[in-house]
């Protein structure tokens, strides 16, 4: 008996670590392919190389890097308040309101989340286009703002929340504002850590809306910068490599540094 419990037991480790290598493997690649020429990626070589530095030069120098990821910062950091605002408020209001009207106006964002994106480019590009919006990170920050998955998941993050802590503030006279503000958002910080992680990564990593309505290479954000140098006639490879890595850092730096609080946020944890 024992002896099959430790033959399966190495049977899942070795399956554990076939797993494991298949998913960090793309990442060591990119890491050490952004230290290597473009003619030695090609070849397949597996090691570092002596060729960060020029790579890196040509990154920040010819390809304004830095000023693509502040493009993609501004974006991001502006969608993620508007989502926790909005999103938050309507959650909140959906699930501490209760009324047929609002379980309908409800169902009917619920719907929206059926609606593929494909579908709305055009109405929303004509929008934008008539708003004077075109070639504008507003335009990008805009359509993002509201996210019906996101007002999803903070009311049923909401529904285990003790309403008699609402109720004495409501008798001790404080406004709905206050409230929301000072006593719910501190005992929920949790549930809006798990949703700014997931807003911001999913604001950086845009791609198609960003691609419709930027237009001037100073706008650009990564994700198109990085499309941009694969596209090219000659794509410098090591250079693509390096701006992978570097896109990729500001949002594994997040998700490490609010671990902790995604992981208690998508379990819909209350603090009190």
């Amino acid at each position: 008996m024992k002896r099959k419990f430790r033959v399966s037991r190495i049977f899942l480790y070795l399956f554990l670590i076939i797993v494991s290598f298949i998913c960090v493997f793309p990442f060591y690649w990119m890491i050490v392919g952004s230290t290597n020429t473009p003619i030695q990626i090609i070849a397949g070589k597996m090691t570092f190389g002596s060729h960060f530095v020029e790579n890196f030069h040509t990154l920040f120098n010819n390809y304004n890097m830095l000023r693509i990821l502040m493009n993609s910062l501004k974006i991001s950091g502006i969608s993620v308040i508007l989502i926790l605002l909005i999103g938050g408020m309507a959650g909140y209001g959906f699930q501490m309101y209760k009324s047929n009207l609002k379980e309908k106006l409800y169902g009917f964002f619920l719907l929206t989340m059926m609606v593929p994106f494909a579908t709305l480019m055009i109405p929303l590009f004509k929008i934008v286009t008539k708003l004077n919006l075109l070639d504008t990170h507003f335009a990008v920050i805009i359509v993002s703002a509201v996210s019906a998955f996101m007002i999803f998941f903070f009311r049923q993050s909401f529904v285990n929340y003790p309403t008699e802590i609402l109720e004495a503030a409501r008798v001790d006279g404080a406004g709905e504002f206050r409230i929301f503000f000072n006593i719910f958002v501190p005992s929920m910080k949790s549930t809006f850590a798990a949703a700014a992680i997931y807003s911001f990564i999913t604001s950086w990593n845009s791609y198609l809306w960003p691609l419709i309505v930027l237009q001037s290479n100073d706008k650009k954000t990564t994700t198109l910068l990085i499309s941009m140098m694969s596209s090219s006639y000659t794509p410098e490879y090591g250079v693509i490599m390096l701006a992978i890595v570097v896109a990729t850092l500001p949002t594994i730096i997040i998700f490490f540094a609010f671990q902790k609080q995604f992981v208690q946020g998508m379990l819909g944890s209350v603090k009190q």
